[in-house]
């Protein structure tokens, strides 16, 4: 218990601080790209792989990870690379996403760099492999693409949108329409999911591709005169973003008395054991792990009962 105390405390300290670490590799060229450490358990050298029928053509395999089975994804090729030479020393990057354990094939693994989401940008318009990427940075002069393994993995295994009928209260429907919710995340997979869910529900979405551009959207409704926290129902924030991160902009919100009681959702596919203490450390209100539909929409049902009942 201690270690992993020791752990939260050692990953808590970027919270709020708009830092974050990234593990930076290569896959068949020189190009270096990179994803957030907070998503990666283990790096080893690449296992045996096991064949799997009617598998996916980015899944190379799979292979045996203490003591569970793991897909092992070719990364490379998963976003229109040629695939990676399996001839030349190889590594395995072991993530967890949304509870989800799975590998990545890569080449070779470069180093790990602490950072500012300040210095991390999305990428820009036309780049050529801007459908696979978040983000991109510069470190020593170079180039560093942020990938979006959010929408590698949807490709692979597509999330199920459908919400439950039996999670639907009817009589809350009629209430829902017309409530509005601002979601912020880079990832347009997310955003697509938080959307379907949102307006099935009837909900307004208004929607911002990362932290800076919420707070932004935030504060001119807010100089509007606009009372932000009762025009919007909450907000669902990712964690991991370009230029702001999702606790950062909790922070900013809390410290800005015209938005400091606006009810906040942190919404991301990082490992739920930290992100609960990340919610207490900034201020959510709540947590809910990602391309979860159900439980999306009874905390967006749970919402509007507070709200309903409250008054």
């Amino acid at each position: 218990m201690a270690s992993m105390l020791d752990a939260v405390d050692q990953r808590t300290k970027l919270v709020g601080e708009n830092r974050l670490e990234l593990l930076m590799f290569r896959l068949s060229g020189m190009q270096m790209f990179a994803i957030n450490v907070f998503k990666v358990q283990e790096v080893v050298q690449l296992p045996k792989l096991n064949q799997m029928p009617h598998r996916h053509p980015s899944v190379a395999g799979v292979t045996h990870f203490r003591g569970r089975t793991i897909p092992v994804i070719d990364l490379s090729e998963s976003i229109g690379m040629k695939p990676i030479d399996r001839t030349k020393p190889c590594n395995l990057i072991v993530t967890e996403y949304n509870n989800t354990i799975q590998g990545f094939m890569v080449g070779e693994v470069d180093r790990i760099i602490n950072m500012n989401w300040n210095e991390i940008l999305p990428p820009p318009e036309g780049a050529g492999r801007q459908h696979y990427l978040t983000a991109i940075t510069r470190v020593s002069e170079r180039i560093v693409e942020i990938i979006d393994v959010e929408k590698i993995l949807a490709e692979i295994s597509p999330y199920d949108g459908t919400i439950s009928d039996d999670v639907i209260d009817k009589d809350l429907l009629s209430l829902a329409k017309g409530l509005e919710v601002l979601i912020v995340d880079d990832s347009s997979v997310a955003l697509a999911q938080c959307r379907s869910t949102l307006d099935f529900l009837g909900i307004t979405v208004h929607e911002a591709g990362n932290g800076k551009r919420g707070l932004e959207k935030l504060k001119q409704w807010a100089d509007k005169g606009d009372h932000v926290p009762e025009k919007l129902l909450m907000m669902i924030t990712d964690a991991e973003m370009p230029e702001m991160d999702g606790y950062r902009l909790t922070r900013e919100v809390r410290e800005d008395p015209r938005l400091k009681d606006l009810y906040i959702v942190l919404h991301t596919s990082l490992s739920g054991s930290f992100n609960k203490a990340m919610v207490q450390k900034v201020g959510c209100d709540d947590f809910l792990s990602k391309f979860q539909p159900d439980k999306l929409a009874s905390l967006i049902q749970e919402r509007i009962r507070s709200v309903v009942y409250r008054e």
